[in-house]
């Protein structure tokens, strides 16, 4: 590969939804022992191995989360920008993927691709976490595989924005 694998192409989004701060100390039989600065951390060594930036973000808040995404539409970023572009959002809303329209609102009205993860197998859980609201808006949904499905969403997004940019080389 060139010297364009050394320089990021593209920004993908990290957000993580309510009680994902506590990720290392709540329920660690369910959600591991990592902490959420060491999940960003894996994530944002395993983006910048795929030439790729990660913006991550955290709220317990619903509208700090459709603030924080609404601030990447490609609509109302100014033309003269320097950021790479985003190009993709991973999502963990947490307990906000089965109550939240408006997430899924913001998600659909900046018009950027979205992979919804979730650390445990939610359909194996209580009834009620069996609904999403996001998911069949999501290109890939991702539950169950713990952290490493955020490297999976990752991994997802590199290969989609090479063939992307392959396409249009064409």
């Amino acid at each position: 590969m060139g010297s364009e694998t050394t320089k990021p192409k593209a920004t993908l989004l990290l957000v993580h939804g309510p009680n994902l701060n506590l990720l290392g100390t709540r329920e660690p039989g369910l959600y591991g022992s990592l902490t959420l600065p060491e999940l960003e951390n894996k994530v944002s060594s395993r983006a910048e191995s795929r030439s790729l930036n990660i913006g991550a973000f955290q709220s317990n808040h619903e509208g700090a989360i459709i603030d924080f995404i609404h601030s990447h539409s490609p609509f109302t970023k100014p033309a003269e920008s320097t950021d790479l572009p985003v190009k993709g959002v991973i999502i963990n809303a947490g307990a906000l993927t089965h109550t939240s329209v408006a997430i899924r609102d913001a998600l659909l009205s900046v018009a950027i691709p979205f992979v919804e993860v979730h650390i445990t197998n939610v359909h194996k859980r209580e009834p009620f976490r069996h609904l999403s609201y996001l998911s069949d808006k999501a290109e890939a949904v991702i539950c169950g595989l713990g952290l490493q499905g955020y490297l999976a969403a990752v991994d997802w997004f590199a290969e989609k924005i090479e063939k992307d940019q392959d396409q249009q080389a064409k």
